[in-house]
């Protein structure tokens, strides 16, 4: 069984504590990617690059609200967590 399949068997088996766990998570790092983009600047680049994480973000917390499918639940919280450690990596190494 591979890593994602194995997560997502947890993720399902244990959904709502998941995925309130997951609005918490997911929201806190999308903040802490937001303030790491911001620290760089307001220019054209990071503003796109901050549009790039809230919508990631509340395209997350909106599939929870939404009661979509937990596969769906599932593949946008690890894009929005993915999406905000990339911005946080990039804006922390442009420092």
């Amino acid at each position: 069984m591979t890593l994602y399949q194995t997560t997502f068997d947890i993720f399902n088996r244990n959904y709502m504590g998941s995925a309130a766990m997951a609005v918490i998570g997911q929201s806190c790092l999308g903040g802490a990617a937001a303030m790491y983009v911001l620290a760089n600047g307001t220019s054209i680049p990071q503003m796109i690059q901050l549009g790039i994480i809230v919508l990631a973000c509340v395209f997350a917390n909106t599939s929870i609200l939404a009661q979509m499918k937990h596969k769906v639940v599932f593949n946008l919280i690890m894009l929005s967590a993915f999406l905000s450690l990339f911005f946080i990596l990039l804006n922390s190494l442009i420092l």
